[in-house]
């Protein structure tokens, strides 16, 4: 037995003790750690003694060559201690150029940030500064010209207000042109009663209109005191309409009966509060002027012994419904009242603030006792199914004064000639009901 556990023993000892020269012919499953397996013993021989077993199951001495795969990865993924990372932006390098430098130093910066801070926001107040004056400067050569002809006709009370094109207007949109049109007011006193508006041509910066807009109910006292505004805006059919430029002229420059051509240069100017330096009796004035006009003409015929009433048309009326307009129609009545035939209305105009009637009205009464009637005139503003609102109103007779007066004595004095006449309305002696 001794010869036969002998060389055995020897072989275990030398399979133990020897390493195996490389890792790549061991299989998967068992790993570079796992020991090389003896063949089974004969028959003959016996099992080992505890003694001569027992080196085997110690673990072999470590050996640099011998590294297990986990302690493999582990060594190439985390290559030493993690250091504390300064910037995230170090790790994406598309947002700066190579190489990068080391970030400065973050409780100094603090200061000098704020310096250059209050260093760029005074530069930047010059910059605006200086722009506010460049684009002051400059506004009378990028927002364009307007060219327009004024003519007044002093006999039928009218302004004609021709405007013919416009040159080289700023680009408003995202394509580089704009959908112009122009808007007139008459200053002071500037409301939707009084503005007239062109057609909008679209996609256009040199604009031809050729297009005459006319202005009702212009006396020779308006021509002196009134200003014609002209605005150039650019419409926006998603958000508000965009102001370009505008122009202004004074009235009392342009001559009765003679027609004067404007090529003026498109203006920012800045909008003052008017009324400032007026007195009490020119705002009281302009607030009569603010409800309207209306043109009136009288006429007596003496073979049919009858006054005939034409209510021809308003101008510059008052807005009262929400939507900055009026449904106008106008009421007269001959006093003292002689019953139904003393009362008569005109068709109502919907949706306007210069209505145009063109209708007429008989009375039947003696030319004698003209002079002991007056007739009131008084402007309405239709609401279905409320009451009625005043707008303004003006009486004519003996007792009247001014224009109104006037108009009256002519009326009675050149029988058979139709007068006409523009008459303010006033809510002085507002009926209490339409």
């Amino acid at each position: 037995m001794k010869t036969a556990n002998g060389p055995s023993c020897v072989l275990v000892q030398m399979s133990v003790s020897k390493a195996p020269p490389s890792h790549s012919h061991f299989p998967s499953g068992g790993g570079p750690s796992s020991h090389l397996t003896l063949p089974p013993p004969s028959s003959s021989s016996t099992s080992p003694s505890p003694s001569s077993v027992s080196p085997p199951s110690a673990p072999p001495p470590p050996s640099p060559v011998k590294i297990s795969m986990q302690e493999h990865f582990a060594i190439n993924v985390c290559p030493g201690p993690i250091l504390p990372i300064p910037n995230l932006s170090d790790f994406f390098p598309r947002y700066h150029a190579f190489p990068t430098t080391p970030p400065p130093p973050r409780e100094k910066p603090v200061a000098r940030t704020r310096e250059t801070d209050r260093e760029r926001d005074e530069e930047r107040q010059e910059d605006g500064e200086e722009r506010e004056g460049m684009d002051s400067d400059d506004d009378d050569t990028y927002l364009g010209t307007l060219e327009f002809s004024l003519l007044f006709d002093q006999e039928n009370n009218c302004l004609h207000c021709t405007i013919h094109k416009a040159k080289g207007l700023k680009a408003m949109d995202s394509n580089g042109l704009a959908d112009p049109y122009v808007k007139l007011h008459l200053l002071p006193g500037a409301s939707k009663a009084n503005k007239l508006r062109t057609k909008t041509l679209k996609n256009t910066l040199n604009p031809v209109w050729n297009e005459t807009l006319v202005y009702h109910g212009i006396t020779a006292a308006d021509m002196t005191t009134k200003t014609l505004r002209l605005c150039v805006c650019d419409m926006d059919r998603l958000g508000r309409n965009e102001f370009i430029g505008e122009v202004r002229v004074a009235l009392k420059k342009l001559k009765e009966g003679e027609s004067k051509r404007y090529n003026m240069g498109l203006e920012r100017i800045a909008q003052v509060r008017e009324g400032n330096n007026q007195t009490v009796d020119q705002s009281s004035q302009l607030a009569e002027e603010e409800r309207g006009r209306i043109l009136v003409s009288l006429c007596y015929i003496v073979e049919k012994t009858c006054l005939v009433v034409g209510i021809i048309r308003c101008a510059h009326l008052a807005a009262m419904d929400s939507n900055g307009y009026s449904d106008p129609f106008v009421k007269i009545v001959l006093q003292p009242d002689m019953g139904k035939k003393s009362k008569y209305k005109t068709s109502v105009k919907k949706k306007t603030l210069n209505p145009e009637f063109n209708e007429e009205f008989i009375y039947e009464v003696p030319h004698d006792q003209l002079a002991k009637k007056t007739l009131e005139i008084s402007v309405w503003d239709y609401d279905l199914g409320m009451s009625n609102d005043f707008i303004g109103g003006v009486e004519l007779g003996i007792n009247a004064k001014g224009e109104r007066l006037k108009h009256w004595f002519e009326c009675l004095k050149y029988k058979g000639k139709k007068v006409e006449y523009w008459h303010t309305l006033t809510q002085q002696g507002a009926p209490s009901s339409d």
